[in-house]
């Protein structure tokens, strides 16, 4: 089968064996599947003498083959996969053996990938195809920080740098189909204009001056993501009281911030990564009861799996970007 590996330093698309699903695993034939940051990341990670390990999380397919006691499951149903793996019940941290889809396991980049049958949940039967290949990663990611650890209500305020990101696109439309309303923050016009356009009140350039900008807004929570570049400006348009959810740090990771500020603020600070299977399913039924589709930036081909990685690390999507795969 043909897949996308990362191998000895170089990002190939090439053959590789076919995998045999082993008891309790589904062999499923992908379709499409979504690309996240963590496969930049990824080949960083694995370094130059690494053996192929094939990259993706996130995919839409067909169930072709069942191992040995898979029950729940039955040859030509439609899934999606979840890339939050061994993380069932909902809880303040993940369990020990939690990991993420493609590190150290194969991914979903590929024309077949065999999984635990655990992992696996319906496809969404109001999706396309190419919009169920993204539900994984990014609106996992996003309906935790948002409900579970950020507990937005409506008509509170959440703040969004980076307008752009495929978890930022969810967070707009998770928030506003709950009556929140939302800021967010991009030096491009063109996506703060598209950010508008799906729901977003108000669209801030990210050079200018936040606090000004918004001096007369009450902000309730904030959703950071991009780190060192701006907590600090984050921080200082939150209510006094209010919650910031941190689930990544683009640029740099270390911050350094006034504890006196903080703790007089009387803010509240959460991490979070991912999410677990109950709220992966609360998520889908949260995307089934609003009609709610992922905003889709491009395509690419399995064969431009290199191209569309460069694309995605140059920052120019709006929404996320999938590889079609058969």
């Amino acid at each position: 089968m043909k897949a996308v590996v990362f191998e000895k330093g170089k990002l190939l698309v090439k053959e590789v064996v076919t995998p045999k699903p082993k008891a309790g695993e589904v062999l499923v034939a992908i379709k499409a599947a979504g690309l996240n940051r963590r496969d930049l990341y990824t080949p960083g990670r694995l370094g130059d003498e690494s053996e192929a390990l094939i990259l993706g999380s996130d995919a839409v397919g067909v169930v072709e083959e069942l191992g040995e006691g898979v029950a729940n499951w039955k040859i030509g149903d439609e899934v999606i996969i979840n890339p939050s793996l061994r993380w069932y019940e909902e809880s303040d941290i993940p369990p020990e053996d939690f990991e993420i889809l493609s590190l150290p396991d194969n991914g979903t980049f590929a024309e077949k990938i065999a999984i635990s049958a655990e992992q696996l949940e319906p496809k969404p039967s109001h999706l396309s195809d190419e919009e169920a290949a993204v539900i994984g990663i990014s609106p996992l990611t996003g309906y935790r920080a948002l409900f579970t650890k950020g507990q937005i209500k409506a008509r509170q305020t959440v703040f969004i740098p980076g307008a752009g990101s495929g978890v930022a696109t969810f967070l707009i439309q998770m928030a506003k189909n709950i009556g929140a309303r939302v800021i967010v923050t991009s030096r491009s016009e063109e996506k703060r204009k598209a950010a508008l356009e799906i729901g977003a009140d108000i669209a801030i350039n990210t050079s200018s001056d936040w606090q000004k900008e918004l001096e007369h807004e009450k902000i309730d929570l904030v959703i950071e993501s991009v780190g060192r570049a701006t907590f600090n400006r984050s921080l200082a348009v939150l209510k006094k009281g209010g919650r910031i959810v941190v689930f990544g740090a683009t640029t740099e990771d270390v911050v350094d911030f006034d504890l006196r500020q903080f703790f007089y603020g009387q803010y509240t600070l959460y991490g979070t990564t991912l999410g677990s299977r109950e709220e992966f399913r609360a998520c889908i039924e949260h995307l089934k009861e609003f009609d709610t589709h992922p905003i889709l930036d491009r395509s690419f081909t399995i064969d431009e799996a290199q191209v569309a990685l460069d694309y995605l690390k140059e920052n120019h999507q709006f929404g996320k970007i999938v590889l079609t795969i058969s």
